[in-house]
């Protein structure tokens, strides 16, 4: 029995349908959505459990910090007016980005959630995202794969599931519903969703290249009902899947070769990036691993740059 196959969800207190009262309609998962995997069970079947419980010796505060939030983010869920407003002003929107960016938020993007992003059997209860990035700490992740580096990253967690919780706070009070979209345990892939939200695209290694700081980043939502946020018609960020075809560096540096040199297709037709039976020996063994984004030429190199780098190169195979 493989523990990751066999249960796919998280416990009942970190459900949605746990603290939905009556009349609340949630927003179900459509049939190409895939299925979710809970990272300790891939660990459990594919990773060393043993190692990986060596490594939560140093990190298990900001681990249980997170379940904590997660957890008074789902349940607040009870606190949303229901009738609320669903047209934000623009000064309101301003005021909302920047309370978001004082709190440590990089980049916010808008979208309407396509169903097909929600993990198969789960459901959100707003058909609206708001997406947001925090960033993971430059010199930590520089030393990847450390005890340092994986403690950034479980940081960034926990910062960002504060927010997204103090974000529904902030659009509560003025009348709006709202629901927290956690890092850890969402009910959504989220890359999917920052694409369609603009803030930048997924490159080789499955992960989403932003504009300020690569894929050295991590991702959390507030889902609404507002009708009237500035939805992303765009994203200028196509391109990255183009550079990423003449790098290759993160296939070159995995070490448990578990990145594919072409996504393949998941059973719903969804592109699949990285083996994640493979991947999970390196995660589990040694400090969450993280040498896909150390070694991603965006982490550290200016964005524009190495786009303008990367459009002389195709003119010259011209």
């Amino acid at each position: 029995m493989r523990w990751s196959e066999t249960f796919r969800k998280p416990p009942f207190f970190l459900r949605l349908e746990t603290y939905l009262r009556p009349g609340d309609q949630p927003i179900s998962s459509d049939e190409n959505s895939r299925d979710p995997r809970i990272v300790p069970l891939v660990i459990l079947d594919y990773g060393s459990l043993s190692a990986k419980l060596r490594q939560m010796r140093s990190i298990m505060r900001m681990v249980l910090l997170s379940i904590r939030n997660m957890w008074q983010g789902i349940k607040s869920v009870r606190q949303n007016p229901r009738k609320g407003q669903v047209l934000i002003d623009q000064q309101s929107l301003h005021e909302l980005e920047r309370f978001a960016k004082a709190r440590g938020i990089c980049d916010i993007g808008y979208t309407r959630v396509n169903r097909s992003h929600i993990f198969k059997g789960f459901k959100i209860l707003y058909a609206n995202a708001i997406v947001f990035t925090i960033e993971m700490d430059k010199l930590k992740i520089k030393s990847a794969p450390s005890p340092d580096s994986l403690k950034a990253v479980w940081s960034s967690y926990y910062q960002i599931g504060v927010v997204v919780n103090e974000v529904c706070d902030f659009l509560r009070a003025r009348g709006f519903n709202a629901y927290p979209g956690h890092a850890i345990g969402g009910d959504v892939q989220y890359i999917p969703l920052a694409i369609d939200a603009g803030l930048g695209y997924s490159g080789k290694n499955g992960l989403l290249i932003t504009r300020k700081n690569g894929p050295r980043i991590r991702l959390a939502a507030v889902f609404t009902d507002i009708a009237n946020l500035p939805f992303a018609n765009e994203n200028p960020h196509k391109w990255v899947r183009d550079f990423c075809d003449s790098c290759n560096n993160c296939i070159k540096k995995c070490p448990a070769d578990a990145i594919y040199d072409q996504p393949k297709a998941d059973a719903s037709g969804a592109p699949v990036f990285i083996d994640h039976t493979k991947c999970a020996v390196p995660f589990s063994n040694d400090n969450g691993c993280t040498l896909c984004i150390k070694f991603c030429p965006f982490s550290f190199g200016e964005y524009e740059l190495i786009k303008e780098q990367h459009e002389k190169a195709i003119r010259k195979r011209r």
